[in-house]
């Protein structure tokens, strides 16, 4: 999963928003040193990914994927995942996206000192691009991966994927659709077991 469906699996809770957002920079148990709710978004976000890399249906998507950018296949169904969510986003909530988007973006800033520096140094163009709202759009998703081949040092040429996105787009909603429908359950289960669990 990528971005905004981790901020959106988070739940309602600020703090547990902010560690799922940042949790990818968190190794090891170096999550012990955040304010409980914080660690409680660390946690569920590394539920979330081991749930999709093993979900059969997320398979399925990297599969169609697989043999023109290996493993690099994952991070592009999370990134078109995230596309799914972005359109079909008034079907999972009654918060118009460009609204959640600045609530979350808000919250962000005003958690600021508690930020990896990677995610600070990172804030100003993910704001200025406004990143979450431009998944909606194809145009939004081909700058995304664009930027992510440049990351990469083009290893994968991920930023052709808009071709496969394109031409299986049907394909590609209906997995994101019923893929996303069992991650919102686990999710929900997942969060309460962790709450109780740091709570005892």
């Amino acid at each position: 999963m990528n971005y905004l469906a981790h901020i959106y699996l988070s739940g309602d809770n600020d703090l547990v928003t902010i560690g799922n957002f940042i949790a990818d920079g968190i190794k090891g148990k170096q999550y012990k040193t955040y304010p409980k709710e914080i660690q409680i978004g660390i946690l569920l976000h590394r539920h979330i990914d081991s749930y999709t890399d093993a979900h059969k249906t997320f398979r399925l998507s990297t599969k169609r994927l697989h043999e023109k950018y290996g493993h690099y296949s994952g991070v592009i169904v999370d990134i078109l995942y995230d596309h799914f969510l972005a359109k079909n986003w008034s079907k999972y909530s009654n918060v118009p996206l460009d609204e959640y988007v600045e609530t979350f973006y808000d919250s962000l800033e005003a958690n600021f000192d508690v930020l990896p520096v990677r995610i600070q140094k990172m804030m100003p163009y993910m704001l200025a691009d406004n990143w979450l709202l431009s998944y909606a759009s194809i145009e939004g998703i081909s700058r995304v991966l664009d930027g992510m081949n440049r990351r990469t040092k083009n290893r994968a040429s991920m930023n052709e994927a808009v071709v496969e996105l394109e031409a299986f787009y049907t394909e590609f909603e209906k997995e994101f659709s019923d893929f996303f429908e069992e991650v919102i359950a686990s999710s929900k289960e997942k969060l309460e077991h962790i709450k109780h669990q740091l709570n005892d």
